[in-house]
Order: structure tokens, then C-alpha cells, then sequence
């Protein structure tokens, strides 16, 4: 369905029969988006193994817009690249550098 596929932006939440959670993780992330997930569910367990398998910045559980001033915002795949807000952010505006000398009495393995 086009609704499961789009990134949409509003108060909109599609439900749909699964078989098992193999399938729930397929079909959720057959997507070029990826910017949040949301889980509803009173299993713990099925709620960790959702937030591991999903491709998507933010996994919701059993909430939905929930952020602090410490949360990284930002999608997988065509959702965006990087991360706002959060630690997570200040990778955008550094850059990192490796310097690997061998002095003559060195070993280098």
C-alpha cells in the first residue's frame, strides 16, 4: 500500500495483518524511508527485536514523539543523512584525521 511506503507526515498510523516478525520487519523496511518507526506492543522482547531489525532513526514504543534536549534526530536511507540535536550531531561539523608515522626504529607488523 502506498500509505506504508511514502513517508508521510501527520497523525496517521496503518495497520495491517502479519504472519510472524519476520515478515512485520520485511515489509517495514521495503522502504526508501526511514525517518521513525513506531511499535505498539506489551512484549518486551517483540518490542527489542523490532528496535534492532527496523531501519529507521527513531523506534517509538507503545509513544510517539517523544525527544529531549539529548535525543538524535534523523532517518536512514532517504530520510536523511546525518543526525540533529543530541551528541550525536556534532559529527556534521567535525572532521577526523588519522597520522601514522614509522620512525627507523619501529616495527611495523
Amino acid at each position: 500500500m502506498q500509505i506504508a511506503k511514502e513517508e508521510i507526515f501527520g497523525p496517521v498510523m496503518a495497520l495491517m495483518k502479519f504472519s510472524d516478525m519476520d515478515e512485520v520487519i520485511e515489509r517495514a523496511n521495503n522502504s526508501n524511508y526511514g525517518l521513525a518507526a513506531g511499535v505498539v506492543t506489551k512484549d518486551l522482547d517483540n518490542a527489542l527485536t523490532l528496535a534492532h531489525s527496523l531501519r529507521a532513526g527513531t523506534i517509538y514504543v507503545n509513544c510517539f514523539d517523544v525527544f529531549t534536549e539529548s535525543t538524535s534526530f534523523g532517518g536512514y536511507k532517504d530520510s536523511g543523512i546525518g543526525r540533529d540535536v543530541g551528541y550525536n550531531s556534532l559529527s556534521n561539523y567535525l572532521e577526523s584525521k588519522n597520522v601514522i608515522i614509522k620512525r627507523p626504529d619501529d616495527v611495523i607488523a
